[in-house]
């Protein structure tokens, strides 16, 4: 996330280095200076993880997602710049370096301590939390590279550091500025940058960021910014590791400087650590890995300085400091022809596939946070529901000739992020086969094969990877995103015993499922067309959300459908297939709420192990490491939830609302529905966040 300290010391301390810059005039100069060279509209280089926060403004956000929504304001967003003349090129983190690991693992874990005060206040207070604990839709980056492809725009995906990959684009390509939220991009010696948190879309102004204002400012040169960088603290060097050179920094600046203008400790600290980069520079000569002599390092934290430094070195800068990594060595480079890495590759920084490149030329895959409660200890997190689908993706990719020989098996890293994990290390995954009526087909058959039975081969190896070979007949029959979805509500029902899960938590399975159809689809050749795969095409969590609640009080499925005989009839044919399915495999389909939380009074960190008498033992605790189809009971065999419904009956009414209301409300334990009582007329939306909305069955 950049430099430590430097984005706050350019935004606080030094407003000489800040201009206020409106896009149209910056293209329209950028146009007359380019209009006799041979180079395209004027480009902004976007750096999309950046902007997630600022491109997801719906108002709800826990139940999953509200994709259509969301689509129209990115759509919205792109075409602001558009009708502006500015190209955009949109990049996105597609790998996790080892070197910067740590710093992920860091983020995750903070990140998922701001997920769980997002469920302590969901189940105090049964609404949404505020901005302040705001946390992005589970898949977001992932399906946002999608929706901006569907929308025309160059999506890039990224086989190195993005920030590495956005500066190198723009300074390559002569672009008008880079738009994120980073300080790294004052440090490279690239475009100019520009936030995107300051950027107002209706004028298209923003603050640019001048790194020539900055180095006047501060006493240095653009060259000696790297070296700053790195003392400072950032991705590559951390900010514990230069901590003594900064406090001998500080101290010698304070000695000097007893009465700087600048006397905040921030300003003070990069200010200190600037005089010092100073001072080193004026003695000696610059070293080729510019790390002057006289800093007092050990030989290890010399190197890593030296690393730190060489990662702000652009092609053409110093070719010989960051060799050419665009084509790593892959991991299973004997498992698969050099046709398909180089499809992966391709596939991978076009956006156009997902998670095969990772498994494929990497042997290492990463899923970020995900909206889960790990303080409810019955359900299984989404990367434990989804391992057994994972595996046969890799078997799919990786087993063709082993023939289910378990001797020189892969087996595939994997950094999940859920609750019970440390992330120590990763969980070592091996492929499991595929099982079809015949052998497993090569995956250059099915990936580049163009002989009549190939797309059988393609649609037969996808459902069976979900274990929905019987869903065959409806291919063609039914709409590719039903078909999709059908194969994924499937698949979590034979993986789940009971679904009794809240709305929140399976609205997030539901998205991270889908996330693994597209893997589970690029791995098979793409029988399905992508499109069908989209989150906006099957899932919105605010109507998912309330019709999960009017499901649970009992409303008929006519109501549900809003009384169309189509809906009704498609409705009834598609859950005939599912419990067709269920049924082969010896799965009843049930689904019980259970008894309520207890609300405010329940001290946070209860699980339901300690609410509920003779409850079912957590998951951690038996040793579960993914579900299938083979678990018997369950982790919920162990013994019934228990609970007094009359507690939440007597509770104030700030849980009631009316279920065929437009207002919807959102996700909190609670048992079955009292329809006894005359439904709460709906207030409206100025009373939305207040509280009155029923406690969500699970």
């Amino acid at each position: 996330m950049g430099v430590k300290g430097l984005q706050h010391f350019v935004d606080s301390c030094c407003p000489e280095a800040r201009v206020t810059v409106h896009l149209r005039e910056m293209a329209k100069r950028q146009r007359v200076c380019t209009s006799t060279a041979n180079i395209p509209s004027p480009t902004l280089v976007v750096d999309g993880m950046a902007c997630l926060r600022h491109w997801y403004t719906c108002k709800d956000w826990v139940c999953g997602g509200q994709w259509r929504e969301y689509m129209e304001l990115l759509k919205g967003w792109v075409e602001a710049f558009t009708s502006a003349g500015i190209r955009l090129v949109f990049f996105f983190d597609g790998v996790v370096e080892d070197q910067k690991r740590q710093v992920w693992v860091k983020r995750r874990r903070r990140v998922n301590g701001e997920i769980s005060k997002m469920f302590r206040h969901i189940k105090a207070c049964g609404v949404q939390p505020g901005r302040a604990l705001f946390c992005l839709p589970s898949g977001l980056a992932t399906f946002t590279c999608f929706a901006l492809r569907s929308l025309g725009q160059s999506v890039f995906c990224s086989e190195q550091e993005a920030d590495y990959e956005i500066a190198s684009y723009a300074r390559q390509h002569g672009c008008m500025g880079i738009l994120g939220q980073d300080s790294d991009f004052i440090i490279y010696d690239s475009a100019p940058y520009l936030s995107v948190a300051k950027l107002r879309i209706d004028s298209l102004t923003t603050v640019l960021y001048d790194r020539q204002r900055l180095c006047h400012a501060i006493g240095l040169t653009a060259t000696q910014l790297p070296l700053l960088a790195c003392l400072l603290g950032n991705d590559v060097v951390s900010e514990e590791q230069m901590q003594h050179i900064r406090n001998n920094a500080i101290a010698t600046y304070r000695t000097n400087n007893p009465a700087s203008h600048r006397g905040a400790p921030q300003g003070q600290k990069v200010l200190a650590v600037s005089q010092l980069v100073s001072s080193l520079w004026g003695r000696e000569e610059q070293e080729p890995e510019f790390i002057p002599h006289s800093v007092n390092l050990s030989a290890p934290h010399r190197e890593l300085l030296k690393k730190g430094v060489c990662s702000y070195l652009l092609p053409g800068q110093d070719a010989s400091q960051r060799g050419d990594i665009s084509a790593p060595p892959s991991a299973f480079e004997k498992h698969v022809s050099p046709q398909i890495l180089k499809a992966c590759r391709e596939k991978h920084v076009a956006t156009e596939g997902f998670m095969v490149y990772s498994v494929v030329c990497q042997g290492v895959i990463h899923c970020s946070n995900t909206l889960e409660d790990e303080e409810d200890s019955e359900l299984l997190p989404q990367a434990l529901v989804y391992k057994p689908c994972r595996q046969r993706i890799y078997g799919l990719l990786l087993l063709h000739g082993h023939e289910g020989s378990s001797v020189d098996l892969p087996a595939i890293r994997e950094w999940f992020v859920y609750g019970g994990n440390p992330l120590k290390e990763p969980d070592m995954v091996h492929p499991v086969p595929v099982h079809l009526p015949y052998h497993q087909p090569s995956l250059d058959l099915l990936w580049f094969g163009t002989s009549p039975e190939v797309p059988t081969l393609r649609l037969m190896s996808f459902l069976s990877i979900f274990d929905c070979q019987e869903f065959s007949d409806l291919h063609g029959d039914i709409e590719d995103a039903l078909l999709a979805a059908l194969c994924l509500v499937t698949y979590i029902v034979l993986q789940l015993p009971v679904l009794s899960s809240r709305a929140v938590q399976l609205g997030s399975l539901y998205v991270r499922g889908l996330g693994n159809l597209l893997g589970a689809n690029c791995a098979s050749g793409s029988p399905l067309p992508g499109a069908a795969l989209m989150p906006w095409h099957s899932f919105d969590g605010r109507l998912f959300h309330s019709k999960y609640l009017l499901a649970h009080s009992g409303t008929e499925k006519a109501v549900l459908l809003e009384s169309d005989p189509s809906r009704l009839s498609l409705f009834i044919r598609l859950r005939e297939k599912l419990g067709e399915a269920c049924g082969k495999r010896g799965r009843v389909l049930q689904s019980r709420p259970c008894a309520p939380e207890r609300g405010p009074g329940v001290p946070p960190g209860t699980g339901h192990r300690e609410r509920h008498a003779g409850g079912a033992k957590d998951w951690r605790e038996r040793g579960e490491t993914g579900g299938g189809h083979g678990h018997g009971g369950g982790w919920r065999a162990s013994g019934e939830a228990s609970g007094d419904l009359s507690e939440c009956e007597g509770r104030s009414t700030a849980w009631r609302v009316n279920p065929h209301s437009h207002s919807y409300p959102y996700g909190h334990d609670g048992g079955a529905q009292n329809t006894s009582r005359p439904p709460t007329q709906s207030r409206g939306r100025s009373h939305l966040n207040r509280g009155r909305y029923r406690a969500a069955p699970r």
